[in-house]
C-alpha cells in the first residue's frame, strides 16, 4: 500500500478519530455477524496499546439523515466491548461538546462509540459544517472503513481534509490483495463473477478481461449474454439495453471468457419450487434460470481447480433459497479445495462462504464489495485518494 498507515502515527495520548465499518446485522437489539467488528480489532487495539484516546464512527443501515432507534449503534457498543474486554462509552451523538467530554473522561484503555453517522443529513452529502465538527475534538484520524471508501462523506473524506491522517491495518490489507491481484498475480488468475446484473459488473468485466486468464461468469448477468447469443431465455432476468455490450464483450474474450453450460430453472423463485436441470440451449418458455447447473460447476472447478490467484465476487444463483444453492456451494467448495491465492469479495459471496463455514479456507475475505469492485474496475475511490502517501 503506498498511504500513510496507523503504524507510522505517533498516537500516544492523542485523540484519535477512527472511521470503522461497523455497518452490521442487527436483530432483536443484538450483533448477529460480528466479522466487521473483529475485523476492525487490530487498529484499535494498536491505538489503545500506544495511550491514544479513540472515538469510533460508524453508518448502520440506511437511516434518512435523521436519528432512528432501529439504526442506534447500542448494540454494536456491547459486543465491541466484549471483543476488546475493556469499557467502551457510546455516545447519543457524533458531534458536540458530549465528545470533548466523553474524551476527557475516557479511561485508560477506553474507547468511545459515536452514534450512527447517518444519523445526520451533512454525512452523505460531505457537508463542511458537519465535518468541521466531527473534527474538532481530535488530533488525528484513521480510516479503517474500506467497506465505505468509495463514498465521499464527510466521515470517510470531510475529516481527513482536517486532520493528520492515515489508513488503518484493515484498510492496507484490503488495499495489498487487491493490488496483488492486479499488478502481480501468480497465474493462472481465474476471476469469478455472479450477480444478477451485466450493468452492474460492466466495468470489472472489462478490467479483469485485462488481467485474468480465464473469466467465469455465472449468476443471473448470464442470460443477458445467452439472449445476445440468440437462445432463448424464458422468463429468466434480462437486461435488454446491454445485449450489444455483452456480444461486444464476448467477441473481445474469447475463449478467456466462460459461460454456464446448464441452469437450474423453475417458474417461481421461491422455497419448495419445482425445479428442473436444462441445457443453456433448452431453457423453457415460461421457467427462469435461478442457479447454475451441475455440469457447469464441473466446468468451472476444473478452471478453478488449476489457478494460483482467483478473484471471486457475485453468487452463482439465488442461494438464499435452498433449491438455488448448489451452483454457488459448489464454486465456494471448489475455491477452497484450490490451493490458490483467493480473494473473496462482496457481501453475497462473503455471506455464502460463512454459511458453508468455509472462512478459514480463503485466502482474503473483503469486508468491501462495492468498493471492491470500483477499485478493481480502476475507479478511484476518494475515501483513499484523500489519505496521505507514505513519507520517503
Amino acid at each position: 500500500m503506498d498511504k500513510k498507515s496507523v503504524g507510522e502515527l505517533d498516537a500516544g495520548g492523542k485523540r484519535v478519530l477512527v472511521r470503522v465499518d461497523f455497518n452490521v446485522p442487527v436483530k432483536g437489539g443484538a450483533v448477529t455477524d460480528d466479522t466487521r467488528i473483529r475485523r476492525a480489532l487490530p487498529t484499535i487495539e494498536h491505538l489503545l496499546a500506544q495511550g491514544a484516546k479513540p472515538a469510533l464512527i460508524s453508518h448502520l443501515g440506511r437511516p434518512k439523515g435523521a436519528p432512528d432507534p432501529k439504526y442506534a449503534m447500542d448494540p454494536v457498543a456491547k459486543r465491541l466491548g466484549e471483543l476488546l474486554d475493556g469499557p467502551v462509552e457510546k455516545l447519543d451523538t457524533a458531534v458536540g461538546p458530549e465528545v470533548e467530554e466523553a474524551l476527557g473522561n475516557l479511561p485508560e484503555g477506553g474507547a468511545v462509540l459515536l452514534e450512527n453517522s447517518r444519523f445526520y443529513p451533512g454525512e452523505t452529502k460531505n457537508d463542511s459544517e458537519f465535518s468541521e465538527g466531527l473534527a474538532a475534538p481530535f488530533e488525528l484520524y484513521v480510516n479503517d472503513a474500506f467497506g465505505a471508501a468509495h463514498r465521499a462523506h464527510a466521515t470517510t473524506v470531510g475529516v481527513a481534509e482536517r486532520l493528520p491522517s492515515a489508513a488503518g491495518f484493515l484498510m492496507a490489507e484490503e488495499l495489498d490483495n487487491l493490488d496483488e491481484l492486479l499488478r502481480d498475480p501468480g497465474r493462472p488468475f481465474v476471476a469469478i463473477l455472479g450477480g444478477a446484473k451485466v450493468s452492474d459488473k460492466l466495468g470489472v468485466i472489462e478490467s479483469l478481461l485485462g488481467v485474468a486468464d480465464t473469466l467465469l461468469i455465472g449468476g443471473a448477468m448470464c442470460f443477458t449474454f445467452f439472449k445476445a447469443q440468440g437462445y432463448e431465455i424464458g422468463n429468466s432476468l434480462v437486461e435488454d439495453d446491454y445485449l450489444e455490450e455483452a456480444k461486444r464483450l464476448m467477441g473481445e474474450a474469447g475463449e478467456k471468457l466462460v459461460l454456464p453450460l446448464d441452469v437450474v430453472v423453475a417458474e417461481k423463485m421461491e422455497e419448495g419450487a419445482e425445479t428442473e436441470t436444462v441445457g443453456v440451449d433448452g431453457i423453457p418458455a415460461g421457467r427462469m434460470g435461478l442457479d447454475v447447473g451441475p455440469k457447469t460447476v464441473e466446468e468451472f472447478r476444473s478452471h478453478i481447480g488449476g489457478a494460483r490467484t482467483i478473484f471471486w465476487n457475485g453468487p452463482m444463483g439465488v442461494f438464499e433459497i435452498e433449491a438455488f444453492a448448489e451452483g454457488t456451494e459448489g464454486v465456494a467448495r471448489a475455491v477452497a479445495d484450490s490451493g490458490a491465492r483467493s480473494v473473496v469479495g462482496g457481501g453475497d459471496s462473503v455471506a455464502a462462504v460463512a454459511k458453508l463455514g468455509l472462512e478459514d479456507r480463503m485466502g482474503f475475505i473483503s469486508t468491501g464489495g462495492g468498493a471492491s469492485l470500483e477499485y478493481i474496475e480502476g475507479k478511484e475511490l476518494p475515501g483513499v485518494a484523500v489519505l496521505p502517501d507514505k513519507e520517503a
